[in-house]
């Protein structure tokens, strides 16, 4: 019977962590995280997602997560609950917006699943950037987001979350085209 887990990034993933500067504009966090995303699924470390948890104003990087379901066995292994709970840790604390704190944004290259949604709601997050939302990244990949409510973005600013949607959407789409013809595996739950 197993009684704790361990998830944890790829090694080149925790090289680019430390390697990597400030980022001070969306724009550019964005375009990291692409790279990240294609990255991981072109050294076989998991799927097409990646995800930043960065200080909003000073752009400094406080954790990365990108996917690794496969490669951990665990189907909660997203790129966004790996980057925030990478961040509590590194912080020390699970409300990454709690006194003396300064705002922290996540970045993702998409738009986040059911899970990955409540995750963000409950992380302490001041902001979500995303390259997109809507079905081109379900109808290229063939991956299974579930049954996020349609007014997500509308919860999360109800909550003091602000939502950017559409930032370098066409270069996120790009990298997942590029993983569609790669032929690696799409692990949905019984296939949706």
């Amino acid at each position: 019977m197993a009684t704790r887990f361990e998830l944890s990034l790829p090694d080149w993933a925790s090289e680019s962590l430390a390697a990597t500067p400030a980022l001070l504009d969306d724009q550019a966090r964005m375009r990291w995280v692409i790279e990240l995303a294609r990255t991981n699924f072109e050294r076989d470390t998991g799927g097409p997602f990646a995800a930043a948890v960065f200080e909003e104003e000073t752009g400094r990087v406080v954790s990365i997560g990108v996917n690794r379901v496969v490669p951990m066995t665990c189907s909660s292994a997203h790129a966004e609950v790996m980057a925030l709970s990478l961040g509590q840790q590194a912080l020390g604390g699970h409300d990454l917006g709690g006194p003396g704190q300064p705002g922290h944004q996540i970045v993702v290259n998409w738009a986040p699943c059911a899970m990955c949604c409540g995750a963000i709601c409950w992380s302490g997050v001041r902001s979500v950037v995303i390259a997109g939302s809507g079905p081109e990244m379900e109808a290229l990949t063939g991956f299974d987001e579930g049954p996020i409510h349609p007014s997500w973005p509308d919860e999360l600013r109800r909550r003091g979350i602000a939502v950017r949607d559409g930032l370098l959407r066409a270069e996120s789409l790009e990298a997942f085209r590029q993983f569609a013809t790669s032929g690696r595996p799409v692990y949905n739950a019984r296939k949706g």
